[in-house]
């Protein structure tokens, strides 16, 4: 291999950026003033925002969370959940897939002679999360009549 290594070649670029940074002139250079607040003056505080769903007041949100030990199932009642709340022309925002929880456990084969043998196991929780906005008394009626298959948690929050 015919050429500069690579350190050769850092050390080329740093010295090379360092040029640059010297050689660089700032114009109309202003000294910095630093000012001291007295106690006695009045520094006017910063109200606070608050957000609203979509920018809007008066948005109520119907936040779904699922959750399920398999995906195909979770997604199978997803999409039984959004086709719902769109036969009844609400606003859905969603699935978002949320990270999936997943919890490991090892465990001892044997208790006297392979001792230091073990094996693992794991549990992987998937979640989606669905927003739906302004939920019409039908929509939330629909919903909570829905059937879903064993083994779906689902927590439902009003926003």
């Amino acid at each position: 291999m015919t050429g500069i290594s690579y350190t050769k070649t850092l050390n080329l670029i740093n010295k090379m950026s360092d040029i640059k940074t010297k050689t660089k002139k700032v114009k109309d250079e202003k000294p910095k003033t630093t000012t001291v607040a007295h106690a006695s003056s009045k520094v006017p505080k910063k109200e606070k925002k608050v957000a609203h769903v979509g920018g809007e007041e008066g948005k109520v949100v119907l936040r779904i969370r699922v959750r399920a030990y398999e995906s195909k199932i979770l997604d199978a009642s997803v999409k039984q959940i959004i086709d719902t709340a769109m036969r009844y022309d609400a606003k859905i925002v969603g699935p978002v897939p949320l990270p999936t929880e997943i919890k490991k456990y090892t465990v001892n084969r044997a208790s006297f002679i392979y001792k230091n043998t073990r094996e693992q196991f794991e549990i992987r929780v998937h979640k989606r999360l669905i927003d739906i906005i302004n939920p019409g008394a039908k929509t939330i009626e629909a919903l909570t009549n829905l059937s879903l298959p064993s083994g779906v948690d689902i927590d439902v929050k009003m926003m």
